[in-house]
C-alpha cells in the first residue's frame, strides 16, 4: 500500500489547488481521479469570471492548473474511490481494487457534482442522440439546427449563449418566469436573435424517431397549456447532485448529500476535510472551489504538524 501524507480525492478545480497548497507545504500528495483531470471545467466552453483572465476556455484553465499541481510533485493516480477507512491516525483511500488502496495522514475529499437528470420519458432512451449535459462537447452535432435549452441558472445560460454560435436557434425553457443566471448573461442572452424563452414551464417527455430527438413536451404551470417545442438537441442544466456516495458511511453529509464542514474545510472526523462543490454551501463556482482548496490544503499541513 503506497503511503502519502496527503490524498486529494478528486482532480477540478479545488482538489489541484489543495494537492498545490499542500505539495508546497513539503508534504507527499497524490491526487486521485477516476477520469480526466479538470472536473466540470472541461464541459465549460469559455470562463469570464476567473480572476486574471478576461476570459479563457475551461479546458485550457484546468490544464494550467494541472501542470502547476504535478510541477509541485503531486502524484496524479488514475481510480475509482470506493470509500475511506478510519484507522487511528491513519486514513485508508479504498480504491476498486484493494491492492491500488493508499494510505494517508489527512485526506481531502473534491469529488464535485454530477448533472441533476430531469427524470421524464425519453430523457435516458435518447442520452446520446440528441440529450446532452454539456454543450461544449455536443454542440457541433447541432449545427444549423434547433436546440432546447433546459433551465435558468448561470451554466443554462451561458451554455445557451455557446449553443447559438452554433446552432441555428436556442430555446430556453425554464420553469420561472425569469432568469437565475447573472444579469450580464442575462443580458446577452436577451439581445441575442437567435435565443428564445419559454417561461414558467416544465418538461414532461422528450420525443422523437426512432434514432434522435425530434422535440420535447413542456406544460405551462400558469396557463395549463401543453405543447411540442420542437428540438434536434436537448441540453439539460437543472442542478446538480453531490458525489458524495463513497463517504455516506462516514456520517459527514447532510440529508441531500452534501458534505457538511466548517470554514476551515474540516468535517466532523478529524483529518478529513471537504470542497468544492461536494461541499454544503450556497455558491459553487471556479473561484469558490479553488479558494476552499486552498484552506484545505494549508489546514491539512496544520493538522499533520500536530501529529509530530
Amino acid at each position: 500500500m503506497k503511503k502519502y501524507d496527503v490524498v486529494v480525492i478528486g482532480a477540478g478545480p479545488g482538489g489541484m489547488t489543495a494537492a498545490l497548497y499542500a505539495a508546497r507545504a513539503n508534504l507527499s500528495v497524490a491526487m486521485v481521479d477516476r477520469g480526466v483531470y479538470g472536473g466540470q471545467m472541461n464541459n465549460t466552453a469559455e470562463v469570464e469570471n476567473y480572476p486574471g483572465f478576461p476570459s479563457i476556455m475551461g479546458p485550457e484553465l484546468g490544464e494550467n492548473m494541472y501542470q502547476g499541481a504535478i510541477k509541485q510533485g503531486v502524484e496524479f493516480v488514475y481510480g475509482d474511490v470506493q470509500g475511506i477507512k478510519v484507522d487511528g491516525s491513519k486514513r485508508i483511500v479504498q480504491m476498486d481494487n484493494e491492492d491500488n488502496n493508499l494510505e494517508a495522514k489527512a485526506v481531502i475529499i473534491g469529488t464535485g457534482s454530477d448533472n441533476r437528470k430531469l427524470g421524464v420519458p425519453g430523457e435516458k432512451e435518447y442520452s446520446g442522440r440528441g440529450v446532452s449535459y454539456c454543450a461544449v462537447c455536443d454542440g457541433a452535432f447541432f449545427k444549423d439546427e434547433d436546440v432546447a435549452v433546459v433551465g435558468g441558472g448561470d451554466s443554462a445560460v451561458s451554455e445557451g449563449l455557446y449553443l447559438a454560435n452554433v446552432t441555428d436557434n436556442v430555446n430556453v425553457i425554464h420553469r420561472r418566469d425569469q432568469l437565475r443566471a447573472e444579469k450580464v448573461l442575462q443580458d446577452r442572452a436577451f439581445k441575442n436573435p437567435k435565443m428564445d424563452f419559454t417561461w414558467d414551464s416544465t418538461v414532461t417527455e422528450i420525443v422523437g424517431d426512432e434514432n434522435k430527438v425530434t422535440g420535447l413536451k413542456v406544460h405551462n404551470k400558469k396557463t395549463g397549456e401543453d405543447k411540442i417545442v420542437d428540438a434536434a438537441g436537448v441540453f439539460i442544466y437543472v442542478g446538480n447532485i453531490p458525489n458524495s456516495q463513497p463517504f455516506q458511511d462516514l456520517d459527514i453529509t447532510d440529508e441531500q448529500g452534501w458534505i457538511i464542514t466548517d470554514d476551515q474545510m474540516a468535517t466532523s472526523i478529524p483529518g478529513i476535510y471537504a470542497i468544492g462543490d461536494v461541499r454544503q454551501k450556497k455558491l459553487r463556482q471556479i473561484i469558490t472551489a479553488v479558494n476552499d482548496g486552498g484552506v484545505a490544503g494549508q489546514n491539512a499541513y496544520e493538522y499533520i504538524e500536530s501529529l509530530v
